[in-house]
Order: C-alpha cells, then structure tokens, then sequence
C-alpha cells in the first residue's frame, strides 16, 4: 500500500466525491438536522450576541446550496448571520447578488485559514475525504468564540497506525483528554468552546483506496504515528 501525501491525495477523484455534500439541503431527509443533530440558524438565534455579529463556518461545504438557503431565510428574517463555507472544489452554485453575509471559498483546508472565529462549526461526512484529519480537528477548535460548537461526522474506522492497526480507539481517548465529547453510535464529534489542542500523532500520509466507510461512501484512511511528548502543532 503506497500513502499519499496531502498535494496527491487532493487530485483524487476518492476526495473529489461529488454525492456526499454536493446538494446537502439544510433541512429536510440530508439536512444538518438529520446528519447531526442540530439546525445551524436556531443554534444561532438562540445566541445572537449585542454588538457582534455571529457567525458559522462550514467545511467541505460542496456546492453551497445549504448555506445558500440559510442566508436567504436570514435575510427574509432580518437576521444578520455572516456564513462562511469552504470547499475544495469550487463547483458552487450561483450566489444570489442581493445575499448578505455569505462567502463560498474555493481552498485546501490544510491551508486555509479565516479571519475570524466563529460560533459553530460544522462539518458534515467531510473529514472522510481528508487526510489528516486530526489536525484539522484540532485547527477547528482554535476558530471557534470561547463558547462556540465544532461537530463533525468522523469514522474511527478511518483512523489507522503505522502498523495498519486501528487507531480508532487510542485516538478518541486522546480527543476526550482535549475536552471533546466523541458519540460512537453517531459516529458525532463535538468541542463545545475554543480549546489548543494537541494530539500526541504525527500524520503520514493517507489512502484513498481504503473503500467505503459507514456511509457507503469510499473514504480515506489517515495513517499516524504514535508520539510522545509531541509539541504543539502550528494552527
């Protein structure tokens, strides 16, 4: 089995999956409500602070046609909520011109970076196709307000050793040390508040050719080695 690094394994037609998010609905039978438990705009109603503008930052977003919708029922509301998506492939669908507060970026998320934090963070089935996922995971913590939410669909199954070993299991005992909570049944990973995470694995390289996962989806399996005493990672 040949690992790929992250350039190669972003030219992969396994990362390049136009079913999972491509045409996610924000509400509905592949809504946010159904993948994971929550409606982003009533999240965000129920905390719209006085003299801040909240926002909500979505990865691996696909075509944008959920956030798309959002910012048009905030707009008929009269709620002003900046939303930000973020995808590897820019096939998104036309922007209304009248929209506000909405950006759609085309970028590898193991570069991009915001300009801000956010009051929740979502990522839906995306962290299947990325390969390192954890430090994702762990740069998405440090975008969040200091009582913002990250939740993410993750795969332990996706998550292997050097060895070729699962690595599921040591890997969430690490995630829960950090402060977040991980449902296997939901296969749900939550961080409730900005946290500097650092988690003792160093990334190696993935591969695309590991088949499907629970979705029924191919995914990337993400290789790691063990470490001790690891430092920081950069965000």
């Amino acid at each position: 089995m040949k690992l790929r690094g992250d350039d190669e394994l972003e030219r992969s037609a396994i990362v390049a999956n136009c079913r999972m998010n491509r045409e996610r609905e924000l509400a509905g039978s592949n809504g946010y409500s159904r993948e994971i438990g929550l409606d982003p705009l009533d999240f965000l109603r129920a905390r719209i602070p006085p003299g801040r503008l909240p926002a909500w930052l979505d990865l691996c977003c696909g075509t944008g046609r959920a956030l798309i919708q959002a910012a048009r029922a905030c707009q008929a509301e009269g709620m002003d909520i900046e939303i930000v998506g973020v995808d590897l492939v820019g096939m998104f669908h036309r922007l209304d011109p009248d929209l506000k507060h909405l950006r759609l970026v085309e970028a590898s998320l193991r570069t991009w970076h915001p300009d801000r934090q956010f009051d929740l963070i979502t990522c839906i089935h995306g962290l299947h196709y990325v390969g390192d996922k954890l430090v994702l995971i762990a740069r998405a913590a440090s975008w969040l307000v200091e009582d913002g939410l990250f939740v993410a669909n993750l795969d332990l199954e996706n998550l292997k050793l050097v060895d070729g070993m699962a690595g599921g299991r040591k890997v969430v005992v690490e995630l829960r040390r950090a402060g977040m909570e991980y449902d296997r049944r939901r296969r749900l990973l939550t961080c409730r508040g900005r946290k500097d995470v650092s988690l003792p694995y160093r990334y190696l390289g993935a591969d695309d050719e590991a088949g499907p996962n629970y979705t029924g989806q191919p995914a990337v399996d993400s290789y790691y080695q063990p470490e001790l005493g690891a430092e920081p990672r950069p965000r």
